[in-house]
């Protein structure tokens, strides 16, 4: 911001620019001297004045052509124009108000006039430069925010909202784009008799079926603020302890897990009410496994691989129904929290080597609840 107003006075009257020049730098402006209309055109683009002085009756370029042309620039900024006619001419007048004059003077100038004239003007551009100033603020804001929306809804496909907003908020996305490795806890569900079911379903209750079990399992993942790695028709995967620690990530599952299983046992007698013969299996691990982002042009998923994550998968096609199913080191993990079924050593469609399985049967009551 300049420390003194800026006026540019256009006139090709010698005398006419030196009584103006000489009025308006005893108040204290700095004065800019063009002779023609080019010349006004040329050293507003290049000197940005704060108001111009424009004479009307001008060689070459009239005041009249000028602002016409000053005000359609739309590279410059708003620069308030007072017109000076050497006669009280209306049709002058008019027709340089109607061109974009912001107001006008008549010569002889008087000096209170001038004065008046040009404090009004420089208000005006003052007030419409902190308008501006004001508004770039605010469009900086808006876009500022609608990026970060942008990004809360990328995230928001596979994290809890609480944590896509916790990310975005910290501005560091990085454990995203670059691959890591963690221990995690994956969990596998999907609906047992899903495929025959689909075979010979009409296609109206089969997406029936998937939006209620949807609208029963998707929430507890956001409650317990997994991440959403992947789902396609029934089966889903979700992780624990990635992208953002988690250090009860046993504990979350296995709550998850069991609320899941407990919501479809909701669902489970109206389907079969209506002739659908569905159950619902789970699997859980616990384990080391790398995560990334995976794709190719503007299609990336994030993602997990590992043993860990096939383990998982193999458990939850090997459960039954209502059955949740872990290995031995998770079982562990969770210690005296959960009721559990040992079921021995399995092989797993895939494994090399026999696993032994635990099924998880309820949650123990906490201490401070049996108490109560």
């Amino acid at each position: 911001m300049r420390d003194r107003a800026r006026i540019l006075v256009v006139d090709d009257v010698a005398d006419n620019v030196e009584i103006l020049r000489m009025r308006l730098g005893s108040l204290g402006y700095e004065v800019l001297v063009a002779e023609d209309g080019e010349q006004a055109l040329t050293m507003t683009r290049e000197k940005r004045p704060d108001l111009i002085l424009l004479d009307i009756m001008m060689p070459k370029l009239d005041g009249i052509e000028v602002v016409k042309r000053l005000k359609s620039d739309r590279t410059l900024p708003f620069i308030p124009v007072i017109l000076v006619t050497a006669k009280a001419n209306p049709k002058d007048v008019v027709a340089g108000l109607d061109a974009g004059g912001d107001d006008y003077l008549t010569k002889p100038v008087e000096h209170a006039a001038l004065v008046a004239r040009v404090r009004a003007m420089l208000r005006i551009k003052a007030l419409h430069d902190e308008v501006q100033d004001l508004n770039r603020g605010l469009e900086a804001r808006v876009r500022d925010q609608v990026e970060e929306l942008q990004r809360v809804g990328r995230l928001r496909r596979f994290l809890a909202p609480q944590l896509a907003q916790a990310i975005v908020s910290a501005g560091d996305e990085s454990a995203l784009q670059q691959q890591h490795r963690r221990e995690v806890v994956a969990l596998f569900c999907d609906l047992r008799g899903f495929t025959p079911f689909s075979e010979i379903a009409e296609p109206e209750d089969v997406m029936e079926v998937l939006s209620e079990y949807h609208a029963a399992v998707g929430p507890l993942i956001y409650k317990y603020e997994g991440t959403l790695e992947r789902f396609l028709g029934d089966g889903m995967m979700v992780l624990f302890n990635d992208p953002l620690p988690c250090p009860d990530a046993p504990q979350r599952a296995a709550r998850m897990a069991i609320e899941m299983r407990d919501a479809v046992a909701h669902l489970a007698p109206a389907w079969k009410r209506k002739g659908h013969l569905l159950g619902f299996g789970i699997g859980l691990a616990q384990g080391y496994a790398t995560m990334g982002t995976i794709g190719f042009l503007d299609r990336f998923e994030y993602t997990a691989i590992g043993a860990v994550i096939n383990l998982a998968a193999r458990l939850c096609a090997d459960a039954e129904d209502r059955q949740i199913l872990t290995n031995s080191r998770l079982a562990a993990a969770l210690g005296d929290a959960v009721e559990i079924d040992e079921l021995g050593e399995r092989m797993l469609r895939g494994m090399s080597r026999p696993v032994l399985v635990v099924n998880l049967r309820a949650l123990r009551p906490s201490p401070s609840t049996s108490e109560q």
